[in-house]
């Protein structure tokens, strides 16, 4: 298993999947599904937070008197 906190978001959600899948068919030992279930708390707790620091980066554009673009300005003014 990969360490969660270098994934990618799109590797951290394709494993949460997995997880996910596992857990539903339901034919994992009880040991096993609480480990699973416990990495997929981590890896959707860095999907987080990968979705938070997209909107972060986020900006719209701001448009000077004369209707041309003057800058950027965060979304959420």
């Amino acid at each position: 298993m990969s360490d969660i906190d270098a994934m990618t978001f799109e590797e951290a959600i394709k494993e949460l999947e997995k997880v996910v899948g596992q857990l539903e068919r339901g034919d994992v030992a009880l040991d096993d599904s609480i480990a699973l279930y416990e990495r997929g708390a981590k890896l959707k707790a860095r999907c987080e937070a990968k979705l938070k620091e997209a909107e972060e980066k986020v900006a719209k554009i701001t448009l000077g008197a004369d209707g041309t673009p003057a800058g950027t300005a965060p979304l959420d003014d």
